[in-house]
C-alpha cells in the first residue's frame, strides 16, 4: 500500500524559474515544494561582491551548495574556508552555517534544500524587501523564527 501521493515529473524551463530578490541577493526557484512533494527545492542564488546571509542555523533543512562561479567562502564548524568553482559543500540542519562573496563579480550558486520551505520563507523575506523603504528587520526576524532559521549571534 503506498501511503505517499504519486508525484509527477517537473520541469522549469530556463528562464522560467520565480526570481526573488531580498537581502541583496536574488534566488531563482527552479524547483520548489509544490513540485516535488516538498521534499527539495533547488534554487540558483546570485549573490554580489560582500554579499551572503549572516551566519544562521536551520531547524529543518539541510543544504547542499554547489559554486558555479565567482569566489566564495564558507563558514561551517567555525572556520571560513575560501573555494572557487567547482565546489561543493553541505551544511546540515543544526549547524551555524553562511556564505560570502569574496570576490569581486557575482558569485552563482546552486542551491539544494531538503526539505523544502526555504523558497517560502524568502519569498516573504522578498515581499518585505519590495515594500517601499527600507524592510522591516523585526518582521524579518520572525519570519525566519517562524521557519525555524534562527541568526546566530554576534
Amino acid at each position: 500500500m503506498n501511503l505517499q501521493p504519486e508525484l509527477e515529473p517537473a520541469l522549469t524551463l530556463a528562464g522560467q524559474g520565480r526570481v526573488l530578490r531580498a537581502f541583496g541577493d536574488e534566488i531563482t526557484v527552479l524547483l520548489s515544494g509544490d513540485q516535488t512533494g516538498g521534499k527539495y527545492a533547488m534554487l540558483l542564488d546570485v549573490a554580489p561582491p560582500g554579499g551572503g546571509p549572516p551566519p544562521h542555523s536551520h531547524e529543518n533543512e539541510d543544504e547542499l551548495f554547489y559554486v558555479l562561479e565567482g569566489r566564495a567562502s564558507f563558514l561551517a564548524n567555525g572556520e571560513w574556508t575560501e573555494v572557487l568553482p567547482g565546489t561543493a559543500a553541505f551544511l546540515p540542519k543544526g549547524s551555524i552555517h553562511t556564505f560570502k562573496n569574496v570576490g569581486d563579480t557575482p558569485l552563482k550558486l546552486m542551491v539544494t534544500v531538503s526539505p523544502a520551505g526555504f523558497e517560502k520563507f524568502f519569498g516573504k523575506c522578498a515581499d518585505e524587501f519590495a515594500k517601499p523603504g527600507a524592510p522591516d528587520m523585526a518582521s524579518i526576524i520572525g519570519l525566519a523564527a517562524k521557519h525555524g532559521i534562527h541568526f546566530a549571534q554576534p
